[in-house]
């Protein structure tokens, strides 16, 4: 289905993805603001790593980071820290906190609040750089009695990537200067989920690839890549130098439309693989680079304006005449966009219309140009009676006449009717009419017409003899999906549902259709036998088994078993997963997109990409209920498993159970409710 997904989409320039630009080896927390003691909503991998703790374990603890103070942290920094949460402040600090493992790390952080459109804080934003390696060594347990170089060799030793990562900072640069955010920090956009649900946004000088400029250009475009396919092979086939002005100038034209295209084609949205609207400027080029760029530029050569030339040599003439086929590369042009003109049916019964004349009209141009060397025999500079321009020069009474002072034949039929001539006798003959009045006689001349015949035939009974069949497999998922959509329609109409659910089922609809193709999986999946459906499942599933350490002891019969029990669903944004108050009984994996954990109408976490939510089944006896709504952000990809169909498996593979519990690790437990206060944000 063209066009990609419609409705809310992913936002593009959000305040969050302005701030989060450059570096993916940044190490950050999220924190709400809205809430006592700010707690921590997300944390990226870099965190993770560099403390030593689990997302899960970060989850709802202080974004102060008090659960990391030991000992040697210094007060009077703890209470700086604080102070800046309380009065929602920017600023930075160098502090001593300690790992996971209790390791003691000289950490650069920095706080920054993160306000929404209505200017109210929402979020804090720190970022933390390990920069042990330029402090004083630390003297803890384990190094008391270590010599001061012993202690620097541990602590160059312990940060062998700090020279990479950490970049000078001023800090009277930080403070107060939200503009400047996404310099300071140096964080990767990729690692952020995005925050707001916002309508579709474009940077200015992208153009959507469905909007009605781009298809009316598309359109001009198509009605002048036939134009160049019926003049390149004619000016080519007979040898027409352009001396003619207008027709010169009216080429220079085409060409700088077509340099105009690939302009475009630089600012112009495309579908990713994931059925997403691509407007990154970035992606955009390079896609275009990659696919069509090379192809657009060949075709756009000037080749007419050196042919213009009148002092030009005649075999440099000759190579840029014949390099003029090159222009039918536009040609490619169609066939990219043609699933955009075959939504018209009108359009492809005119298609196939033009591409059987074009195709005649190149047999015209390679008719006479056998004609036109064959007609007199420059060995004996003599006239070939039996050449079919010969035959048509005595019918219509312009005969070839010997020139005896220059030594050249002249005369013969003009151009305009030897074009005619041709093109008559190749559409006779492709469409097997053939009235006789222009025949081939010679050997060369027969064997063209065998290979035409041969040809003609094949598109007469493709074109003209199975339109019905074309129409049909062409527009069979097309019409199932329209007849879908209408029935929808109807059905929110009948019953008035709200406008806005409407505009969520549609998009719904609309995304899902996009992803999947108008394929359904289940249905596929019957066809195969158990073994073949047990492997395309671990396939399917396979992003959840690689990236989660709760699989990795599972035998291949055991995660075969679990993947026939897996489900894939598709959320589209606003999409409620989970309602507060429902049964939990799936355990969900996040394998793209972004979700937020909404309690008493504040977010308590937002959820991305290798994220697990849900309920320890199988150390729980009663089902649970649902203590916060779980509603998606962008467009996500859930794999799911029921809880029934994971007890099974669980009681089956026992030594699989005891690993599956100790290791895998809830994001969010729907079970466990958070408790907090509400703080009074600026």
């Amino acid at each position: 289905m063209p066009g990609g997904k419609r409705g809310l989409v992913a936002p593009q320039n959000t305040f969050l993805e302005n701030i989060v630009r450059r570096s993916s080896e940044s190490s950050f927390l999220l924190g709400n603001a809205q809430i006592v003691d700010w707690p921590v909503v997300y944390s990226n991998d870099g965190f993770c790593k560099l403390s030593g703790y689990h997302r899960a374990d970060v989850m709802q603890k202080s974004s102060t980071c008090s659960f990391m103070y030991g000992e040697l942290t210094d007060k009077k920094t703890i209470e700086k820290v604080r102070q800046t949460f309380d009065n929602y402040e920017s600023n930075c600090f160098e502090v001593l906190l300690y790992k996971k493992n209790r390791t003691p790390v000289w950490f650069y952080m920095q706080i920054a609040p993160i306000r929404n459109e209505h200017e109210k804080v929402v979020l804090f934003l720190c970022t933390f750089k390990d920069i042990t390696l330029f402090k004083q060594p630390i003297e803890d347990d384990s190094t008391k009695g270590w010599t001061k170089f012993a202690r620097l060799t541990r602590a160059l030793t312990n940060s062998r990537s700090v020279l990479q990562q950490l970049t000078p900072m001023n800090k009277t640069e930080v403070v107060h200067k939200h503009s400047r955010l996404a310099e300071v920090l140096q964080l990767g956009s990729d690692i952020l989920p995005q925050y707001k649900q916002e309508a579709p946004k474009t940077p200015p000088h992208i153009i959507l690839h469905y909007c009605a400029f781009k298809t009316t250009w598309d359109w001009v475009i198509l009605i002048l890549t036939f134009y160049t396919a019926i003049m390149v092979p004619y000016n080519v086939s007979f040898k027409t130098k352009q001396n003619n002005i207008a027709w010169l100038v009216l080429d220079s034209v085409v060409d700088v439309i077509f340099l105009v295209d690939i302009v475009l084609n630089f600012h112009t949205t495309f579908v990713g693989p994931g059925g997403e609207v691509i407007s990154d400027p970035k992606l955009i080029r390079m896609n275009y680079l990659k696919t069509w760029f090379v192809i657009d530029l060949l075709s756009c050569l000037p080749y007419d304006i050196i042919n213009a030339f009148e002092n030009v040599d005649e075999g440099i003439s000759s190579l840029f005449s014949s390099l003029k086929v090159v222009r039918l590369l536009r040609l490619g042009r169609v066939a990219r966009k043609l699933d955009h003109y075959l939504e018209y049916g009108a359009a492809v019964l005119v298609l196939l219309v033009c591409v059987f004349g074009l195709v005649a009209h190149w047999l015209a141009c390679i008719w006479y140009s056998i004609g036109d060397y064959e007609v007199i025999d420059e060995v004996t500079n003599t006239i070939q009676i039996d050449s079919w321009l010969y035959q048509l020069a005595l019918s219509i009474g312009t005969p070839y006449r010997y020139n005896t002072s220059a030594g050249i034949w002249e005369g013969g039929p003009s151009k305009d009717s030897l074009y005619v001539s041709s093109l008559y006798f190749t559409m006779t003959s492709l469409t097997t009419i053939g009235f006789g009045n222009i025949a081939p006689t010679t050997d060369v001349e027969k064997m063209f017409s065998v290979a035409m015949m041969m040809v003609g035939s094949l598109l007469y009974a493709t074109i003209f003899g199975n339109v019905t069949t074309i129409f049909q497999q062409m527009y069979a998922n097309t019409n199932r999906y329209h007849e879908m959509l209408n029935n929808v329609r109807d059905f929110l109409k009948l019953y008035q549902v709200p406008k806005g659910l409407s505009e969520r089922v549609m998009d719904y609809i609309v995304s899902t259709w996009s992803m999947s193709k108008g394929i359904d999986t289940e249905k596929v999946l019957s066809i195969c036998p158990k073994d073949m459906r047990a492997d395309i499942c671990v396939h399917l599933n396979r992003k959840v088994f690689n990236e989660h350490p709760a699989f990795r002891l599972a035998s291949d019969g055991c995660l075969r078993a679990l993947a026939v029990e897996f489900q894939t669903i598709h959320c589209a944004p606003g999409d409620l997963i989970y309602h507060a108050g429902e049964s939990v009984d799936a355990l969900c994996f996040v394998v793209s997109g972004s979700l937020e954990v909404i309690q008493d109408d504040e977010v308590v976490a937002i959820l991305g990409k290798g994220d697990v939510f849900g309920d320890i089944f199988w150390k729980e006896t009663t089902l649970a209920h649902a203590c916060a709504n779980v509603r998606a952000l962008t467009y996500c990809d859930l794999h799911i498993i029921k809880r029934e169909a994971l007890l099974k498996v669980l009681d089956f593979y026992t030594a699989f159970a005891n690993s599956f519990s100790r290791n895998l690790t809830l994001t969010c437990n729907l079970r466990k409710r958070e408790w907090f206060s509400m703080a009074n944000a600026l």
